[in-house]
């Protein structure tokens, strides 16, 4: 808008950063008073100026007062004289105020009320303050000052009295009245004066004599109630007043000041306002041409400044054009504040300046004017409850479009999801001005896919520009992107195209099947993954239940992966029988014993029809696992495996199958004349624990002195090994027949030790329980309330306990009345418990027998 331009023009030609390529950013910003002011200062000059929370008040050169709204527009105007106001004075309510002129008249009056005071002095009175609580009928005072300092009080008779407060150190030039304190400066020093206990509490001198008082005035300010701050040509003070204790009063002062901070600045102080703990500083600045090499009066500063104790330093600085500054002088600049809003008036005699301190929004417009969009984007996400001019959105469009001007197009997509959110409308503009700039690949990745979801048209686009291009592209999108966002056969159509001019284009078939997927078209896609041998057929028929569409298409499931086929084919055993799978499979035999076998492992019984083609199919194709099935079947046909084994020559199967019919002995024959293997006939013998066996294997074995040498190693522990020693021709020539008779005997001895050690364990173990079982019957019975007699059941002890009793317990832990039990009998003296007794447990001879 126009209205903001003008603004614009008026922010950028008031402020002015010493260091013009400077990354810091300004703390202040500035605004012309402008409306009523401008037409006050295009006639007149203004000479003071006083800040309310609620208004202004401006006093002008030609004796004339305006009050100002916050935009400077005239409210009310005042004609006090025909000469300069030097001062205007508001209470903190903002309901009375003072004005003093050069020609000596004082007037205080109400700007609501009629009460009015009127005074003209011999002499320019040069400045005025009324009490800050004067709406208080017992705060009715206010000073003045021109060659003295005037209190003024108001008696109880409506009659107002004067006394001096000073005088005799020339005009009194600044004056500042905080609660019950009144600073003020002459040509000598700044003073405070307690108003409460009528006394002069501490005298501040200047530093620098030299400079002229009328020409750099003194700037007072307070920060509080207690702390002063004094800015004289380049000095600043800070100054606390604080409490003297009463030990120490004596002819003292209540009150002390103490300098808490003092330091020098550049340039001349023209002006002084507290800011938080910071100080703003209007500063007069004197420069020296580098052409004429004369001095001239240059832009006045305003600066930010943190005080020290004995320095400072500079937190920001603006150097500011305000009208006429080339002729203006060091007294002709005040700045006043509006405490509540922190507000900063910049007097000049042709000019008014607001600086304001920056918000949230002048932050934002910084960033956006150097580029950094990012950081904006955040600060105004933070803090979106208080920005007002800006809005996230806008933002992030304009970051969007700058990384698009650099060229950094992947980043500025990626922004799109974070910037452009659910907003639908947007993504649509967004990814056609994407198209326009040819990057619309780009953008693909970040396309919202659900929430929201933008019109098919978008999508569709975005995949015809991959697939002109990048088909592994256009895959990747087609496997990620739900295949309801766009038209599924306007792509099927585009791909088929394609396939036209590459027809064997792995990537494009692949991604046709899985656009067959989406359109629910199975059995195409399945043809296209069996064509392709691709991993992903086992999980589409799994997933789509398509089991009745692979009926006829086994054989191509097995070529491409054997494993995975059969481990489907036995899982949905109910979907395909497997009298169809071994149908499909019977030209392909190696690989029906594939999927046989794997059934035969899963269970022994369900595939056993097949068994006896199994034994064919084992010898043919897989032999290791031919021993393991034949003795893992119960259905297998014992006499048709004899057969196809001894065609082979299969002497391990011939063997097993022989043993397993009953015929051992050709069997052991077999593996005798076949194998030559000693160690495989001794351990069929075993096996078969067949005394004839062990004859037919000695009596092969007695002309083959090898043979004999292995027999006397192993049967010592089966047979009598005497019985092969003595069958042994004269003379005959065994290998190592001393290390086979020693071995023999070594046996003999070990089967000896054995039995002795046997023994001592048997007998130590006989003894140990037999020393527990002793001890344990050693042990005592308790016997209470609670047992009862086991022949008559009444309690084992009597109610009367002083009356003699007996009681037997047996070890079985039986207790009876002596006189319940029956007599021994004369052939044994020995009692036992009638109960284990009768039972056949075994007698029970008593263990204890309690009388009293």
């Amino acid at each position: 808008s126009l209205s903001k331009q003008i603004h614009d023009v008026c922010h950028f030609s008031l402020l002015f950063v010493q260091e013009e390529e400077s990354e810091e950013e300004p703390k202040l910003k500035y605004e012309r008073l402008s409306n009523g002011v401008t037409e006050i200062l295009q006639k007149d000059a203004a000479s003071c100026m006083t800040v309310h929370d609620k208004f202004l008040a401006l006093g002008t050169h030609y004796g004339k007062v305006y009050l100002l709204d916050v935009q400077g527009n005239i409210t009310q105007k005042f004609d006090v004289s025909p000469v300069k106001i030097n001062q205007i004075s508001l209470d903190e309510s903002g309901e009375h105020m003072g004005v003093c002129s050069e020609d000596g008249k004082v007037q205080v009056f109400g700007l609501y009320s009629g009460e009015e005071f009127h005074e003209t002095f011999d002499c320019p009175i040069k400045i005025i303050a009324v009490h800050p609580h004067f709406v208080r009928s017992s705060c009715k005072q206010f000073v003045t000052g021109g060659k003295k300092l005037l209190l003024f009080e108001r008696s109880w008779m409506n009659r107002w009295k004067s006394s001096i407060l000073h005088e005799g150190e020339g005009n009194i030039r600044s004056v500042k009245w905080r609660g019950h304190l009144i600073a003020w400066a002459n040509n000598m020093g700044v003073k405070i004066f307690d108003i409460t206990s009528k006394q002069r509490i501490t005298n501040v001198p200047r530093d620098d004599i030299s400079l002229r008082p009328d020409m750099y005035p003194c700037s007072l300010c307070w920060k509080d109630n207690v702390t002063l701050i004094i800015g004289w040509g380049a000095s600043v003070k800070i100054c606390s007043v604080k409490e003297r204790h009463a030990s120490e009063m004596r002819d003292l002062p209540s009150r002390y000041v103490e300098i808490v901070s003092q330091f020098e600045t550049e340039f001349y102080i023209s002006g002084l306002a507290p800011l938080c703990d910071q100080l703003v500083v209007l500063s007069y600045v004197k420069e020296i041409s580098e052409k004429t090499e004369r001095e001239y009066c240059a832009r006045p500063r305003l600066d930010i400044i943190q005080p020290l104790p004995e320095t400072c330093e500079e937190i920001s600085s603006d150097a500011l054009t305000v009208r006429g500054f080339q002729e203006n002088e060091c007294r002709d600049y005040h700045l006043e504040y509006s405490e509540g809003e922190s507000l900063f008036y910049i007097v000049s005699p042709r000019d008014v300046v607001v600086a304001k301190e920056r918000d949230q929004d002048d932050h934002i417009d910084w960033l956006l004017e150097k580029k950094k969009y990012e950081e904006a984007l955040m600060a105004a996400e933070i803090s979106q409850r208080n920005i007002k001019r800006h809005k996230i959105l806008d933002i992030g469009l304009a970051y969007i479009n700058h990384l698009v001007e650099r060229g950094e197009y992947d980043i500025a997509a990626r922004k799109c999801q974070k910037i452009l959110g659910k907003n639908a409308a947007l993504w649509e503009y967004e990814v056609y001005k994407f198209k326009e700039i040819g990057q619309l690949k780009a953008i693909s990745p970040y396309l919202p896919r659900g929430d929201p979801v933008l019109k098919p048209l978008i999508y569709e686009m975005i995949l015809h520009e991959f697939l002109e291009s990048d088909y592994e592209g256009f895959a990747t999108l087609i496997r990620e992107w739900p295949g309801d966002l766009y038209n599924n056969s306007v792509i099927v159509q585009a791909v088929r195209d394609h396939l036209k001019k590459d027809s064997q284009n792995k990537t494009l078939l692949k991604t046709l099947a899985e656009l067959y997927t989406y359109d629910k078209n199975y059995g195409n896609a399945l043809e296209i993954y069996l064509t392709l041998r691709h991993k992903d057929v086992f999980q589409l028929i799994h997933k789509h239940n398509l089991f009745s569409s692979i009926k006829d298409k086994i054989v191509l499931l097995m070529d491409f992966d054997s494993e995975k086929a059969v481990d489907m084919l036995l899982d949905n055993e109910d979907k395909i029988s497997i009298k169809k799978v071994v149908e499909e499979l019977e030209d392909r035999p190696e690989l029906q014993h594939v999927y046989l076998h794997k059934l035969f492992k899963r269970d022994h019984h369900k595939g056993q029809r097949y068994h006896e083609k199994q034994i064919s199919l084992y010898a043919e194709y897989d032999r290791p696992n031919l021993l393991p099935f034949l003795r893992d079947s119960t259905h297998c046909p014992l006499e048709k495996a004899l057969e196809i084994c001894q065609q082979r020559n299969f002497v391990e199967e011939t063997v097993y199958l022989l043993s397993r019919m009953g015929n051992s002995r050709s069997a052991l024959k077999m593996i005798m004349e076949e194998l030559h293997d000693v160690d495989k006939a001794i351990e069929f013998a075993k096996e078969q624990d067949d005394g004839e066996l062990w004859e037919d294997l000695i009596l092969y074995s007695i002309d083959k002195p090898p043979f004999i040498t292995g027999l006397l190693n192993n049967i010592g522990t089966h047979v009598d090994p005497i019985l092969l020693i003595h069958r042994i021709k004269e003379g005959m020539e065994i290998p190592n027949l001393r290390d086979s008779l020693v071995k023999i005997l070594q046996d003999y001895n070990l089967q000896i030790l054995l039995r002795e050690g046997c023994k001592k364990i048997l007998v130590a173990d006989s003894l140990s329980l037999l020393k527990k079982m002793h001890r344990t019957q050693m042990k005592g019975v308790l016997v209470d309330e609670e047992n009862i007699c086991e022949s008559c059941l009444s309690p084992i002890l009597p109610s009367d306990a002083a009356k003699p009793f007996s009681v037997v317990v047996f070890h079985c832990r039986h207790m009876f009345h002596k006189e319940c039990l029956p007599m021994p009998s004369m052939n044994s003296a020995a009692q036992f418990c009638n109960i284990c007794s009768a039972k056949n447990r075994g007698p029970g001879s008593a263990i204890l027998e309690m009388k009293k």
